[in-house]
């Protein structure tokens, strides 16, 4: 995933950086460094775990305790028009 596609992922999602911060369960600043792609001048990957809780909050999934899912609540989704819906 690059930094491009991980910015497009969260706005695609309908979420500002602190929320996505909040679902990922990182901070603030780690969601900027891999927007940006970079944390001090130096390339910031973006860690396979992250990328795996990007494609689960997409597809409606909260938690995981090894048996089961939890979906996560209705993220919105921008329509055509601009508006947000939520995901059922």
């Amino acid at each position: 995933m690059t930094p491009e596609q991980f910015r497009d992922w969260r706005r695609a999602l309908g979420l500002k950086q602190k929320d996505a911060a909040e679902r990922l369960g990182l901070k603030k600043r780690m969601i900027q460094y891999y927007e940006k792609g970079n944390r001090d001048g130096r390339p910031v990957e973006i860690p396979k775990y992250v990328r795996l809780a990007c494609y689960a909050l997409q597809a409606g999934i909260g938690d995981f305790d090894g048996q089961n899912t939890r979906s996560a609540p209705p993220l919105p989704v921008p329509e055509e028009d601009g508006n947000a819906k939520a995901l059922d």
